[in-house]
């Protein structure tokens, strides 16, 4: 199996194509994703764009807004914040949920021609390689939107690395990969009181391996994205 990496920020505007794909986002987008899924959500639709996130949000029948703008800050139009943490005490059942961030999100944009496409964060880690092992791939690019001008992106990059290592039969720590996430430029936020909207329990969930066990293939439904 041949593994590449890409940084959403470091890409031009253009769609690239690979047979497999697993945009990361661990702080906080796919966790956020994951915890909605446990929690009964049917699907959970990532739209790029507040108009367009609150556009959608009124067409669907009974849908939650999840979402937040870069630094994580909630968006004020929207239900709820980018919190896991948060949605762990929401009834979802049977409701969609409309995500929007600034990161995962527009992550998966620039990917919709692969064969396959996964969403990803730690919690769902080995779900991830599992499917992706099942699937028969060759070609695995492994995406990393964490890494900004002030962020190492190392909470994705541990992620990455956790997946890849599963996926070649090496031996894999989880509970390295965690301290990894808490010690990330990102990760050391949570927590700080100029960051209110970043919570440490957000941190703690953020960082425990393998907490699910299903991982979040995206799929196209009509004009949107849709994680299932």
């Amino acid at each position: 199996m041949q593994f590449s990496r890409c940084f959403l920020n470091r890409l031009q505007d253009r769609a690239l194509v690979h047979d497999t794909v697993v945009v990361i986002d661990v702080l906080r987008s796919f966790t956020t994703a994951a915890v909605a899924l446990a929690r009964g959500a049917t699907a959970i639709y990532p739209v790029e764009g507040i108009a367009a996130a609150l556009a959608l949000n009124d067409r669907l029948a009974h849908s939650v807004s999840v979402g937040a703008i870069a630094g994580g800050d909630p968006i004020a139009e929207f239900d709820h914040g980018n919190s896991p943490a948060r949605l762990l005490d929401e009834d979802l059942r049977g409701r969609p949920v409309v995500l929007s961030t600034a990161a995962g999100v527009r992550g998966l944009q620039h990917f919709t021609a692969a064969r396959h496409l996964y969403a990803a964060s730690l919690v769902c880690a080995r779900a991830t390689a599992q499917a992706i092992a099942a699937s028969g791939t060759q070609d695995v690019c492994l995406v990393i939107t964490g890494e900004w001008v002030d962020r190492d992106g190392d909470e994705d990059i541990a992620c990455a690395d956790y997946i890849e290592a599963l996926l070649s039969g090496q031996a894999a720590d989880p509970a390295h990969y965690a301290l990894r996430v808490r010690t990330s430029d990102f990760g050391r936020r949570f927590g700080a009181s100029d960051w209110p909207n970043l919570s440490l329990a957000d941190l703690e969930l953020c960082a425990d391996v393998d907490r699910f066990d299903f991982a979040m293939p995206v799929a196209r439904a009509g004009e949107h994205l849709v994680i299932r």
